[in-house]
């Protein structure tokens, strides 16, 4: 790789010898802080980062939130105003610094912030960060700092009565949160999920919630850098450099752009900066870059830079960044078929495989890095290559960002809005365009965002051009119709596309998920031949698995079924008494008010649906299980028509029954390893279409291959009944129909006690392999098998087994009771006759015996 730099008008004192000296001192405040509640006795320690729910529960003033129904014992928390104080020691030469700044990550949501006792900050956006200019009420020796939050609720309430009508926000839990029907949450930028969910309690959080710091400099401070990509391929990339830097005075510097991998200079320009803010665009070249690549395509190349500004004394300010080096377009070219919507990257058009993703936590400051680290692991272990920020949790940690860049996972990044629609008033847009500028400048630079989208589901919801949507249109008067849509083209035809493009160079932008174009009045349908499409015909319409064939997108963004928690999960909330899924406490934990009984009845239409609890959960899961996976090879088979499938969700907030493939402990549930299999990078799918079995090879290679093609018709106790060997080529980047097995060859053949084992073969290399049943699972005459499982190898922290069945085995769950957090190869799989497979155990298993795991089967 060679670097060619740029160097513009150099100064005289730029050969001068350079001393590090920074002037920005930097110093945590996050240590030694209290709490207090306004106009009562709740007190204590406090965390910061923090809420105000976790310091009252550290402080024993509250039991644990999640356990049982304490949830509704706890919505008084939300109605109190909080204070929060500690203090900070200044020195005499601190103090003299040109500026003195206090600094907030986050706070939520409504603070007034005191220093000494002066007020100097009054934030309202959970979503922003926030500056406080302090030198003039800061003092040598010990100084207070004090905020008072202020109830969100009952700030809510007053925009709530100020306002000439209500908005729709159907996920806002106002019952349970003691407001009747005064749904608030619309009038407050901070997460929507606090206010509840179809798969989230309701706890609307206040406090410290990122942390704060204490800074002071004099001269300059780098406020941020943007490493603009020009035009990025194989052989070169044009980049640009643009800095903002804060100046306390006119003065000639010097900027040096390295690269921190050998600390070579890559780019120098000596420029003349005037007091104030400042911008300065230095351009380089590097040539034959290593590209950043999503996963499954290459390695996600990364390049760490650090920008330092030298007034040619001494190096005076400095700012590090990294970002991968990559083209990235979303193509929406029309077709026969309509209007394609994918991502190519770095000239390849890309198959998005992966899942939407809310915050990991109800409390996020209980987030910890090792919870980052699992959640993208848990992607990067099933084939994933994109997770979608869902827009009603927050603008998620920069670690996030980092490991998706490192792991080369695409993120499609909603701004938090969803499911409503917002006030577009003056104070409402000028907040909602600050918090925008807030996050794109920090996330920018990340080479795994590869499109911005402004809200989630709201104009499929409001439906303004046309019938249909969710029915809230037709609550308003015409002119307040036309009031509320003037509010929404304001934000997200507006606003938030404005803030992209001032502040990123061409990134793409995208006004809602789903919708069948770019215009406003292309709103999303079941039949959409454009666009993004959210597909929940399966579970809210009754539709049976089998139409997820039927109803294909260009993108399918969102879709998806329920299940439990595997027991362990549910024992953490409920106690022997409730385990029933009809329960009080069972109940609790199901937000989605149709949804105990809506698992239970697409349950009977492919299993038997046990009376037992604990098998019960474990039907649960091969059901969703069998959901996604359909769905899955089904958006696949479509390929190129359809070129996306991320299904809802990856994670939970809470342990709850919900969507999720890995529950709030990060266990993966069955689905997940169903999605793991069916992300592989080569896949069979078989399908019926009029009695014959289609089968399809799917490949997301961009080579074409070579390959054996082998079909058994087999008996459940191994016998095989037929052969069929097939030598084929598997075209690249895409799905190919590969074989048609004629409905004229099942005659005669019982149905219920037979299927079709196919692999695909690169000689000896397995490629791909299925198993194609010819009825539901309910009606198959599985015989009791005798399973073995025995240790082949075992350390501390390893186990390795062996799995063999005498006859067809369907779902094969293995489970250990004596703690959680182990982690499987392989579970929730299908075993035939004299089949031996191995599965590697991850955790405490020094001690484990083979009469420890537990073995659960259809």
């Amino acid at each position: 790789m060679r670097i060619i730099y740029f160097i513009g008008l150099l100064m005289a004192f730029s050969a001068c010898k350079q001393e590090k000296k920074e002037s920005m001192e930097i110093r945590q405040l996050n240590e030694g802080w209290v709490y207090s509640e306004v106009d009562g006795s709740h007190r204590g320690a406090a965390s910061v980062p923090g809420t105000i729910h976790t310091d009252l529960l550290n402080n024993k003033q509250i039991e644990d939130p999640f356990y049982r129904t304490n949830e509704r014992d706890q919505q008084w928390v939300d109605k109190k105003d909080w204070v929060y104080e500690t203090t900070f020691e200044i020195e005499e030469a601190l103090l003299s610094k040109d500026k003195l700044q206090l600094h907030f990550y986050g706070l939520d949501t409504y603070a007034d912030v005191f220093v000494n006792d002066y007020l100097v900050l009054k934030a309202f956006n959970m979503h922003r960060e926030w500056d406080a200019d302090i030198k003039q009420f800061a003092k040598v020796g010990e100084n207070h700092l004090k905020i008072v939050f202020h109830s969100p609720i009952k700030k809510g309430l007053e925009l709530y009565n100020a306002s000439p009508y209500s908005y729709p926000a159907n996920n806002d839990q106002s019952e349970n949160g003691e407001l009747g029907d005064k749904k608030v949450s619309v009038f407050t930028r901070k997460a929507g999920y606090h206010y509840g969910w179809d798969w989230g309690p309701r706890f609307v959080t206040s406090g410290i919630w990122r942390p704060v710091e204490l800074r002071a400099w004099n001269d300059y401070k780098i406020e941020s850098v943007y490493l603009m990509q020009l035009m990025v391929n194989n052989d070169v990339a044009e980049l640009e450099a643009e800095i903002h830097i804060q100046a306390e005075s006119h003065s000639n510097v010097e900027a040096i752009i390295r690269n921190k991998e050998d600390n070579s200079i890559v780019a120098k320009q000596a420029f003349e900066i005037n007091k104030g803010e400042n911008k300065v665009a230095i351009p380089f070249t590097i040539e034959n870059p290593k590209l950043w690549w999503s996963r499954g395509l290459g390695e996600p190349n990364m390049y760490d830079f650090e920008i330092q500004i030298s007034n040619g004394t001494n190096l005076v300010s400095t700012k590090s960044i990294s970002t991968g080096l990559r083209s990235i377009k979303l193509v929406r070219e029309e077709d026969e078929k309509g209007e394609s919507f994918l991502f190519e990257l770095n000239g390849v058009r890309v198959f998005a495989k992966g899942a939407n993703y809310i915050p990991n936590d109800s409390f996020l400051p209980r987030v910890t890095k090792s919870d980052y680290d699992k959640v993208v692991a848990d992607a990067v272990n099933a084939n994933m290559n994109m997770l979608r920020i869902w827009g009603g949790g927050v603008y998620e940690d920069d670690y996030f960002y980092d490991l998706c860049d490192k792991n080369g996972i695409m993120v499609w990044q909603d701004f938090m809005f969803a499911c409503s629609m917002y006030p577009g008033d003056e104070a409402m847009l000028n907040n909602i365009r600050k918090e925008a500028e807030d996050n794109v400048i920090r996330l920018r630079n990340h080479p795994s965002i590869v499109l911005w989208c402004g809200n989630n589901e709201i104009n499929i919801a409001w439906h303004y051009f046309g019938k249909g949507g969710w029915g809230w249109k037709e609550r308003y008067t015409p002119a307040q119709q036309e009031e509320i849509q003037e509010a929404y083209v304001n934000i997200f035809h507006k606003v938030l596309p404005d803030v992209v493009d001032e502040f990123t160079n061409n990134a793409d932008y995208w006004p809602s998920s789903p919708q069948a174009g770019y215009d406003i009045d292309q709103h999303a349908s079941d039949v959409n031949t454009s666009g993004d499409m959210h597909y929940w015909g399966v579970w809210h319409g009754l539709h049976r698995f089998e139409d997820f064939d039927k109803y294909k997108a260009r993108f399918m963004s969102e879709y998806g079924f329920q299940s439990f928690p595997e027991l362990n999960t549910v024992k953490t909330y409920a106690s022997n008494e409730d385990f029933d899924i009809e329960s009080d406490v069972m109940a609790a934990h199901q937000r989605s008010g149709i949804g105990n009984l809506r698992i239970k009845e697409y349950m009977s239409w492919y299993y038997n649906v046990p009376a037992d609890f604990e098998e019960f959960l474990y039907m649960s899961h091969v059901l969703q299980a069998e959901g996604i996976g359909m769905a899955i090879e089904a958006h696949r088979r479509a390929m190129p028509y359809c070129m996306g499938s991320l299904y809802w969700q990856i994670n939970d907030c809470w342990p709850v029954a919900s969507w999720s493939s890995t529950d709030y402990y990060h266990n993966w549930k069955a689905v997940h390893y169903a999605v793991k299999r069916a992300f592989e990078p080569i896949i069979i799918s078989a399908t019926q279409n009029k009695g014959n079995i289609e089968i399809y090879g799917v490949s997301d290679f961009q080579q074409e291959r070579k390959a054996s093609l082998k079909i058994e018709l087999k008996d459940f106790g191994g016998k095989v009944l037929k052969t069929i060997n097939q030598q084929l080529k598997l075209e690249a980047n895409t799905s190919t129909q590969i074989f048609t097995f004629a409905s004229s060859e099942l005659k005669g053949i019982n149905k219920k006690k037979t299927y079709l084992s196919i692999t695909l073969k690169d000689n000896d290399k397995l490629l791909a392999e299925q198993k194609y049943y010819f009825t539901f699972p309910k009606d198959q005459e599985l015989d009791k098998a005798n399973i073995d499982i025995s240790i082949i190898e075992q350390t501390e922290d390893q186990l390795v087994v062996s799995v063999k069945s005498d006859s067809l085995v369907r779902s094969l769950f293995l489970s250990l009771n004596k703690s959680k957090g182990f982690e499987w190869s392989d579970n929730y799989f299908d075993m035939e006759a004299d089949e031996s497979k191995t599965i590697t155990i991850l955790g405490d298993v020094a001690n484990i015996k083979t009469e420890d795991i537990k073995i659960m089967t259809l």
